[in-house]
């Protein structure tokens, strides 16, 4: 067996953990003993990174016999059954007070389940959120870990020492207990969906609004990375519109066929967020586009249907760019005000104690959804930590102000056009309800307590009725049915 020499153990060598390990071996104090089911993976990246002092194992004994107590291993491993038999594989040679941490896309509820699973061996399972992909992984991804207070104690200082740094500060934090973090990082990629569509759809609006190359509306995304819009999402969709294919000489936004894949973290965050009771809907519209553009048979017989008879023209180019950027960044700031509201709810129903300001700024590098924007929310929630909507914090509530008129005339275009621009227009009816003074949902309760005896409330005196709409139509005070 070899010497207990790491301090840190990596399981699954692909892409994203063989990163992962080479970041960890990149920083001062660390050593790590690596292991991969396929030996020759383990072989590979030991010949070809030999300045990372690996401590390669072949098996599970090694693995844990070479790793300093209590053992810390982190597996970066396919979510579901993979990762449940490497889990009980080191819970065999693993001992009370050791920690696992689970560094892939789980589902959260599947690693509540883990946790305390692994906890009654006196083991730690830690669910850890990390994003910012293969890049990320090597040079500093934003790390979200859920677990112990006690697994922190050892994991905090490894993992500070390996995420990426923003304003001085590591992006990482405890974010609570059992499967907070990859609850967070659920909202995360959430949000990442519903940011990603945005700005596909101000694209598809400028380009067919306006006639611009897809170089020329790089340029634009360009000049709007150099403001409030300013982030990474933004920033690579330049290179990617200004991407010429090598084959055809053509955009390769114009040769990449039109359907958008997914991972089901986007789907998580819409059912989990009705299990609560949170609208998403910027988020939701997010994940049905990627549905929508996935089923060429229906687009193909649907492409017949009629549309409007006369042709999308812009009369003011530059107004209309400006109008659509006004509108993107108001759509963006509903997406992440019901992003933070999904993690609020999630922390009050699971009992996790997520300070939201913290999540901001541990998004503020390292990860997809990185953007200064971000600072902003950290300085709302610094100011009124109990918030009860992102979007009314003086900053936004200014920005939204500011944006409306625009982000309107931009949802009238796209529908007179044809040109479906769901999360922009689903944005914005969230806007404007969560802002009614009165809504329609007093008739929906009617018609609940006609079919159903569902029960209501008045606006005038206090406690619960119902209409006999089958009898004399009096009503009577009824107990509490919603």
């Amino acid at each position: 067996m070899p010497e207990a020499s790491a301090n840190i153990g990596v399981v699954g060598l692909a892409v994203m953990g063989s990163n992962l390990a080479r970041n960890l071996a990149s920083r001062e104090g660390n050593t790590v003993a690596i292991f991969n089911r396929s030996h020759a993976k383990t072989e590979a990246l030991l010949a070809e990174h030999p300045e990372a002092g690996f401590v390669p194992t072949a098996s599970y004994a090694e693995f844990a016999a070479s790793l300093q107590k209590p053992r810390t291993a982190i597996i970066m491993v396919k979510a579901g059954v993979p990762t449940d038999a490497v889990i009980q594989s080191l819970v065999d040679v693993f001992e009370p007070g050791d920690i696992i941490v689970d560094g892939g896309n789980a589902y959260f509820p599947d690693t509540i389940r883990r946790e305390k699973a692994v906890r009654e061996t006196g083991i730690n399972f830690v669910g850890a959120g990390i994003s910012g992909g293969e890049e990320g992984a090597l040079l500093g991804p934003s790390i979200m870990p859920g677990g112990s207070d006690e697994s922190w104690v050892t994991l905090g200082p490894i993992l500070r020492s390996i995420a990426a740094i923003a304003e001085g500060e590591p992006c990482v934090t405890h974010v609570g207990h059992d499967g907070a973090g990859h609850f967070v990082k659920m909202v995360h990629n959430g949000i990442e969906y519903a940011d990603m569509q945005l700005i596909a759809e101000a694209y598809d609006l400028i380009r067919r609004g306006t006639g611009k190359t897809p170089a020329e509306i790089a340029d634009i995304f360009a000049e709007w990375n150099r403001g409030e819009l300013e982030s990474y999402l933004i920033e690579i969709t330049a290179e990617v519109l200004r991407q010429i294919d090598a084959e055809t000489g053509q955009p390769l936004v114009d040769i990449i066929v039109d359907q958008a894949g997914a991972k089901g973290t986007g789907a998580w965050t819409v059912q989990t967020a009705l299990a609560l009771g949170v609208p998403v809907s910027g988020i939701a519209e997010a994940t049905f586009a990627r549905s929508l553009s996935s089923h060429p048979e229906q687009r193909a017989v649907a492409a017949g249907l009629p549309g409007p008879e006369d042709e999308f023209e812009v009369e003011d180019t530059d107004a209309f760019i400006e109008d659509v950027r006004l509108a993107l960044f108001a759509s963006k700031i509903v997406a992440y005000s019901q992003g933070f509201d999904e993690i609020r709810a999630g922390a009050a129903e699971y009992d996790w104690q997520i300070d939201l300001g913290a999540i901001s700024k541990i998004w503020r590098g390292g990860c997809i959804i990185r953007a200064q924007f971000l600072n902003r929310i950290a300085d709302a929630y610094a100011a009124e930590p109990e918030l009860p909507a992102l979007l009314t914090a003086p900053y936004f509530a200014d920005a939204l102000s500011r944006g409306q008129a625009a982000w309107r005339r931009v949802v009238i275009a796209a529908a007179q056009a044809g040109i479906p621009a769901p999360a922009f227009s689903s944005s914005l009816s969230y806007y404007d309800g969560i802002r009614a003074e009165r809504l329609p949902a007093a008739l929906v309760q009617g018609q609940r307590d006609f079919f159903g005896a569902h029960t209501y409330k008045r606006i005038d005196k206090e406690g619960t009725f119902h209409t006999l709409w089958s009898g004399d139509r009096t009503e009577i005070e009824a107990e509490d049915t919603h």
